[in-house]
């Protein structure tokens, strides 16, 4: 993660505020302190067009090449949303996560 807010020229405040976390978040996982969250993984891929693959393993290209047309338009949402409302989108999502995986292997059965 260090890589990539040193390769986009930001420090950790800025690099936090981008993300809708805060600064300590990030150091503590600079430093280990703490480990790295999927959400977190998700929220850095998503607004920095990182390869996953190559957050989670280092393997790839740092940044993703083919830009997902939602994604710019989700999170410039997303980043507008107070804090409660955040959460709210994100159990929606998780929600609807859940439903894709139950009719996916609905559909496989």
């Amino acid at each position: 993660m260090i890589e990539v807010r040193k390769k986009l020229k930001l420090n950790q405040r800025e690099f936090a505020e981008q993300l809708g976390i805060k600064r300590t978040a990030i150091s503590m996982i600079e430093v280990g302190t703490n480990a790295l969250t999927d959400q977190n993984i998700k929220l850095i891929c998503m607004n920095f067009k990182v390869n996953e693959e190559w957050l989670r393993a280092g393997t790839g290209e740092m940044f993703a090449t083919q830009p997902n047309p939602y994604e710019e338009e989700f999170f410039a949402i997303y980043r507008d949303l107070m804090p409660e409302t955040q959460a709210s989108l994100c159990a929606l999502a998780k929600q609807l996560l859940e439903t894709q995986k139950k009719l996916s292997a609905d559909r496989s059965n």
